[in-house]
Order: structure tokens, then sequence, then C-alpha cells
């Protein structure tokens, strides 16, 4: 059972506006020409251990095969520890 229909079903107490907001979100279908974004890699310690070597993103992007962004960000968030 979806969110919206567990917590704004009929009958329920609710405000309008939300209780409105939840029949849209249940009528909603999905496009078909929307893309669907494929799934994440996930970064592996042998994957961190070779960043932190190389300890530059566009040298780690080229090894690891991801986008030097991806691996800057990655490598701020070891080095800050919000990992």
């Amino acid at each position: 059972m979806e969110l919206a229909a567990h917590l704004y079903y009929d009958g329920c107490l609710g405000l309008e506006r939300k209780k409105a907001k939840a029949v849209e979100i249940r009528s909603w279908v999905r496009p078909a020409d929307m893309r669907i974004a494929p799934p994440r890699r996930r970064w592996t310690p042998k994957d961190d251990e070779t960043l932190l070597r190389l300890n530059g993103p566009a040298a780690a992007g080229t090894a690891l095969d991801r986008t030097e962004q991806s691996c800057a960000m990655r490598l701020w968030r070891l080095r800050t520890g919000r990992v």
C-alpha cells in the first residue's frame, strides 16, 4: 500500500488541502517517456583506499571509472568524517 493512501484513507481526520494532495498523489502515473535513474554504484572500502592513496579527484576518477565530481565529494566526506 502506498504511503499517501495509508496516511490519508477515506474518512480520516486531516486538513482538506493535505487530503486533496494525497488524492492527487494516488492518481499520479509515471509517464511512459520518463527516464528511470540507473542504480547507483556504492563506494567500497577498496575504492575509498584508492581515492585516499591517489589524493586527487581527477586521477581517482580515471582509476575508479567515476566522475571527478563524485570523487571530490567522496574525498571530502572521508576527510571530514561524514561517511
